[in-house]
């Protein structure tokens, strides 16, 4: 079966994970997420400390190669076991997640246009950008609720490396997007990505009979 491949790329607090969900909330069990940061490199043998201290928003801390195998999988029809990120240990988890080889595969990361062999899986590719300010307020909210961090270090990790990195790796990926939306919420942007969806679907199942 042919698969459609959406990545969608942006800052860190952008809206990309919400625009991504909205579409697997649309589509159900058509649509398989990926997520980027699931495939940072563990780092059980740094203690605590250390690893508190690695910068994460640095393409060198993902796994592209790993990542890039298990989507092109993915592509060809094959379940895959993907890893599980523990944010607020800071390395990879004891348990993975299976993803399975739907119509329509969806990867969310701040540097999911990074990598040529990634990009070359996709078949549409979406940048989301927001305001930096929105961003920062966004993320720190998320990491406070979701990732048990304190305001003081969500501040010192956004001016050591979240920032410059966004503006060195993040950023100039934007010209590798077919679309470039503002914020997660886009309704316009929305319906044009469902329309596509709809499209391939209705090919996919016209293939089926």
């Amino acid at each position: 079966m042919e698969r459609l491949v959406i990545g969608i790329a942006g800052g860190s607090g952008s809206g990309k994970t919400t625009f991504a969900k909205r579409l697997k909330t649309q589509y159900g069990e058509n649509v398989s997420l990926v997520g980027c940061d699931n495939y940072y490199y563990p780092h059980d043998d740094l203690p605590m400390e250390l690893r508190q201290k690695l910068n994460y928003d640095s393409p060198d801390a993902f796994d592209f190669d790993f990542m890039a195998k298990q989507i092109d999988d993915l592509r060809h029809g094959k379940e895959v076991l993907s890893p599980v990120y523990d944010y607020k240990n800071h390395t990879r988890s004891k348990e993975t997640a299976l993803l399975k080889p739907t119509p329509v595969i969806i990867i969310d990361g701040i540097l999911a246009f990074y990598d040529k062999e990634m990009r070359d899986l996709m078949d549409l590719k979406i940048f989301v950008e927001t305001d930096a300010d929105e961003r920062i307020l966004r993320r720190a909210r998320r990491d406070m609720a979701e990732r048990g961090r304190t305001i003081e270090s969500i501040i010192d990790q956004y001016l050591a490396t979240v920032k410059p990195m966004h503006n060195q790796y993040v950023e100039p990926t934007k010209k590798y997007a077919d679309i470039v939306i503002y914020g997660g919420k886009s309704e316009i942007v929305l319906d044009l990505v469902c329309s596509k969806i709809n499209t391939f679907l209705s090919h996919v199942k016209e293939d089926e009979e």
